[in-house]
Parts: structure tokens; C-alpha cells; sequence
């Protein structure tokens, strides 16, 4: 196993997750609410592996089959990344409109209530709203709510993973068309990028009263920009140059 392909694929795998996003934020919320964590990070972490499989076996096939398209992959691939590590910096940079909104989890007055309500309605769509009350402690408008059943939980969390059209870009196109481009390798790169999937989800859904706190402020996710701009620009000159 060639540990630098490994974490190639972990690094790659883990900058394009760790991003605000819906998703992300339900898993977040599940955890501070210590319901269900165990099925709703399970399923996002085999969601991600049964997704990068089909990618990098596809490209890979494909690749086998017209091994002209290696160089094509490889510098599409190497492109695309810089793109992204462009985008991710310039978040860095210039922050953005994303960030996990601090609100005040005990609201005063009934209006304040529905305002909070409402809020945290809001938040769970667009992935933005997380609260810290009195002490420091994590919790949201939500985390007093009722109780979430099962199967609810598990419907809504398929419904982020799959519906969403960028997790195909992600995985199947990007992570597919990287992996591919290390041959009989590509399988250890698929197992990094899983793995990277893995150590986030069950990280954030089980240090979610933790890591809710420190995501709250949006100059740590613009630090987290700054580590993926350069991961990813890392792997895409790897991509290009000789082995």
C-alpha cells in the first residue's frame, strides 16, 4: 500500500467535505441533540464510499479502456482542482456569506422565540445556524424540540446525501477522475478518500458539542479555506509532474 497515494486520497477526500453545507449541519445538529449519531454518520460515511467506488472503478474502466484519456483526466483533473483551491482561498481571503450564525439560544419573549424558530428552520436548509446559550455550551434552537424519530432522521439525511447534485461532482466526477489517474493504485486512493469520510462525519457528529463551538465563529472556517486551498493545490501539482 503506497502510503503517499493513501493519503492523497484522504487529503482530496477530506477538502471537499469539510465545508459548510446542509449536510454538514445536520450531522452537526444530530449530535449536539445526541439523536440517532451513530445511523446518521454511518450513513453519510457509506454513502461517500458506495459513491467513490462507482467514480474511480468508472474512470478507471473508462481510462483502461482508452488509456489516451490518462493525460486528458490528468490535467482536467489538475485544472479543476486549482479552480477549486482558488475559490477556497479566495473564502479565505475575503470570508463569505456562509458561517455558523451565534445566536442566543434562550430567547426572552414569545416573538423572540418564533424569530429563533424560525431561524433555526432557515439554517437547517441553507446549513448556517448554530447557537451557543449560557456557559458555552452548544446548542441550538432545535436541540429543545421534541425528540426526532428514526426514521425521519434517516430520511432527511439521505435526502442531503444523494439529492444533492454536488456530492456527485465531488465523488463520482472529481475524486473518480483523480483516483483513476493512479492505476493500480487508484483503489488505495478510493480507500483514503473513504477514510477521510469516515474520520469527519463520525468526528463531527460525536464532537459535535465540542467542534459546534469552534465552527460557530466564521474565522475558523476561513482557516479551514485556507488548509483546503493548499491541499488541493498540492495534489493538483502532483497530479501534472513527474513521478
Amino acid at each position: 500500500m503506497e502510503l503517499s497515494v493513501l493519503a492523497a486520497g484522504f487529503g482530496l477526500g477530506l477538502s471537499l467535505i469539510v465545508a459548510i453545507g446542509a449536510q454538514n449541519v445536520f450531522v452537526l445538529r444530530q449530535g449536539i441533540r445526541r439523536e440517532h449519531v451513530l445511523v446518521v454518520a454511518a450513513i453519510c460515511t457509506v454513502s461517500d464510499a458506495l459513491l467513490i467506488a462507482a467514480g474511480v472503478g468508472g474512470m478507471g474502466a473508462m481510462l483502461q479502456a482508452m488509456p489516451w484519456l490518462v493525460g486528458v483526466a490528468r490535467w482536467a483533473g489538475a485544472a479543476f482542482l486549482v479552480g477549486y483551491a482558488v475559490l477556497a482561498a479566495r473564502r479565505a481571503l475575503r470570508g463569505g456569506d456562509e458561517g455558523l450564525v451565534v445566536e442566543d439560544a434562550t430567547p426572552a419573549t414569545a416573538d423572540d422565540a418564533a424569530r429563533a424558530a424560525t431561524a433555526s428552520g432557515s439554517g437547517a436548509a441553507s446549513g448556517s445556524h448554530v447557537a451557543t446559550g449560557a456557559g458555552g455550551a452548544v446548542t441550538t434552537a432545535a436541540s429543545r424540540a421534541p425528540r426526532t424519530a428514526l426514521l425521519p432522521a434517516v430520511l432527511t439525511v439521505l435526502a442531503l446525501t444523494w439529492l444533492n447534485p454536488h456530492v456527485y461532482l465531488d465523488t463520482v466526477v472529481l475524486l473518480g477522475s483523480v483516483g483513476a489517474t493512479y492505476g493500480d493504485a487508484r483503489w488505495t486512493f478510493a480507500l483514503g478518500a473513504a477514510a477521510a469520510s469516515v474520520v469527519w462525519f463520525f468526528g463531527l457528529a460525536y464532537g459535535a458539542r465540542l467542534l459546534g463551538g469552534v465552527l460557530a465563529s466564521p474565522r475558523a472556517w476561513r482557516v479551514l479555506d485556507g488548509i483546503i486551498a493548499a491541499v488541493m493545490l498540492a495534489i493538483a501539482v502532483s497530479l501534472v509532474l513527474p513521478a
